[in-house]
């Protein structure tokens, strides 16, 4: 298993911090745009579960990247708000470069806001191609997806706070 975790200062409140975090339209929205990491492509999200948050929250994500298709679901394990929430795929997942992840972020309250840590686990793909790519590419996307929760986090918490003030 391989991991990645990135740390930000978020100039907003925990609580607040934690509510935007919680909604995959907001935090994944990097996945629905398209993007050059993205290879031009993008995906959608679609709620599975009848509850939108909380532990259970299902969702699935699909579409396809340079013609190959993606289609997976992730469940909310651990929803403890607003302190942290973990969440990983189910079922069996068609990604290019992961076979399985566990994605979560920890929020610790800071004298200007909160101190966020996020973190993904994952699984190589079975395959000697998608192995490879995994290998070349993997490491790369995960910071990506990290590093834009939480800048997507931060522009739209810290723009808030700016106008609001």
């Amino acid at each position: 298993m391989k991991s990645k975790y990135k740390t930000a200062a978020i100039q907003a409140a925990p609580e607040k911090v934690f509510a935007q975090m919680d909604d995959f339209s907001k935090t994944g929205m990097h996945m629905g745009e398209n993007s050059i990491m993205m290879m031009g492509s993008k995906l959608a999200l679609e709620q599975i579960s009848p509850n939108p948050t909380g532990i259970g929250a299902t969702y699935r994500w699909h579409g396809k990247m340079l013609g190959m298709a993606i289609d997976f679901r992730e469940v909310v394990r651990k929803w403890e708000p607003p302190q942290r929430k973990e969440w990983e795929t189910i079922g069996a997942a068609q990604i290019i470069i992961m076979s399985w992840y566990r994605m979560g972020f920890e929020i610790t309250p800071s004298e200007n806001g909160a101190v966020v840590t996020i973190f993904i686990d994952y699984e190589s793909p079975k395959g000697w191609f998608y192995r490879l790519l995994s290998f070349l590419f993997g490491g790369i996307y995960c910071n990506w997806c990290l590093n834009n929760m939480l800048n997507d986090t931060k522009k739209a918490l810290e723009l808030k706070n700016s106008h609001s003030g």
